[in-house]
């Protein structure tokens, strides 16, 4: 049995001032190398190569979820919440153990170094093994993270449209990009949280803050985690992954710069048993991907070292968002003049030149929703209050919005109409 320490830290954030961690398994967990290691992955993958400053990690985030679970607990047990001390220590570690299976680079890599096996499976397994280590304390912890706990406010703080975790990465990815567009009434959202018949619930003097939380989310979606610089840097990590997997699949020799990485490259089979591998993948981060791409700036294979330069050296692909898909006609251009100026086949060109979707939706009715209560007793879902800003009638209403990219060097002297 790992030996609990029982020291009480306070950590100082720039966002929230001051984060206590008072209770010794919570600092045991984030002692733990499984958590430390969320130091190394960036919270917003390659958001810094647009907004300098966003270079927090994961860790950053979560321990900042953790501190806004807390204050929400306790709001919610002040106004007469049944919530138990061993309730209140499992939906603080399963806040803090949300995001503890991103591997490198978070959702850019997601489907390519672990294909099939989704970050919050692979977060419940390192859960598991952590329950193990520490003989069982975990238990309701797991139980609210997979919202098999009775209490479903509990679960909804961790994973709902109103969580925790999303009010930490708005204000948080805010504060670091300096874009103000995400800034939330997070303080006010937790004052007015309440539980009305299991359910979480928002008092409705918060519904202009609430409608706020969802604009700042919709903006922060366009601005910063679907800017165009951050997809185009982002596919061509992608790509370059990808590329090496290929080269690795012909029998060509691609090394990784660590030894966990390389298995994972050359071992496409291992997330079917991922949780046998489950030690070495703890072992990945940014690093880890960053350093191979920079030895493969030299590779003998012209396409991965040209990808991997791209990024290596922020000059990346151009990007143009359009209405429509791009004409297949226009992708063959561009493909067949990259392989003329890259000495490449088409076919390899095609690393090159791609097309893509991105989309996002201000707020879906078809996940969990925001409910309000009213002093009368009435719930409401937030789209259906008197003169809502977000409504019921289109997929309009609801800020769908999916935008159709196409990726190209900046070197060709054919552009996409």
């Amino acid at each position: 049995m790992k030996t609990i320490p029982t020291t009480r830290k306070i950590i100082n954030d720039p966002v929230y001032g001051f984060i206590t961690i008072d209770h010794p398994l919570i600092l045991a967990v984030v002692s733990h190398p499984y958590y430390q290691r969320l130091r190394n992955i960036h919270q917003m993958a390659f958001a810094h190569l647009v907004y300098p400053g966003a270079m927090h990690s994961r860790l950053h985030h979560s321990l900042g979820a953790y501190h806004l679970m807390g204050i929400a607990l306790n709001e919610l047990k002040s106004k007469g919440i049944d919530i138990s001390p061993e309730e209140e220590l499992g939906a603080k570690l399963a806040i803090l153990l949300h995001d503890c299976g991103h591997g490198p680079f978070s959702h850019a890599l997601e489907k390519e170094l672990i294909p099939g096996v989704h970050h919050e499976q692979l977060s419940l397994l390192i859960m598991e093994k952590l329950n193990e280590e520490f003989k069982g304390q975990l238990t309701t912890a797991i139980a609210i993270f997979t919202d098999q706990y009775p209490k479903k406010f509990l679960h909804q703080l961790v994973s709902g449209q109103l969580d925790v975790d999303r009010m930490d990465y708005l204000n948080r990815d805010s504060f670091f990009t300096g874009v103000a567009e995400g800034v939330i009434g997070y303080d006010r959202i937790l004052k007015m949280l309440t539980v009305h018949e299991g359910q979480l619930m928002v008092e409705e003097k918060a519904i202009f803050s609430i409608e706020k939380f969802l604009i700042s989310r919709r903006l922060m979606y366009w601005q910063v985690y679907l800017h165009k610089t951050v997809v185009s840097a982002e596919m061509t990590l992608v790509h370059a992954l990808r590329r090496a997997q290929e080269l690795i699949a012909g029998g060509i020799v691609v090394k990784a710069a660590t030894d966990a990485l390389d298995f994972f490259l050359q071992n496409r089979q291992a997330s079917v048993n991922i949780k046998q591998h489950l030690d070495l993948f703890c072992r990945l981060d940014d690093h880890d991907v960053m350093a191979s791409i920079k030895n493969w700036c030299n590779h003998q294979d012209p396409v991965l070292a040209a990808l991997s330069r791209l990024i290596v050296n922020r000059q990346l692909l151009k990007i143009r968002f359009t209405p429509d898909p791009t004409a297949i006609t226009t992708l063959d251009a561009l493909r067949k003049e990259t392989a003329t100026q890259l000495g490449i086949t088409e076919q390899e060109a095609a690393y090159f030149v791609f097309t893509g979707e991105a989309r996002n939706t201000t707020y879906n009715p078809k996940d969990e929703r925001i409910h309000i209560l009213f002093k009368d007793g009435q719930v409401k879902d937030i789209s259906a209050v008197d003169n809502a800003l977000i409504n019921y009638g289109s997929s309009l209403s609801y800020g769908e919005i999916k935008k159709q990219y196409v990726c190209y060097p900046g070197t060709l002297k054919i552009t996409p109409q």
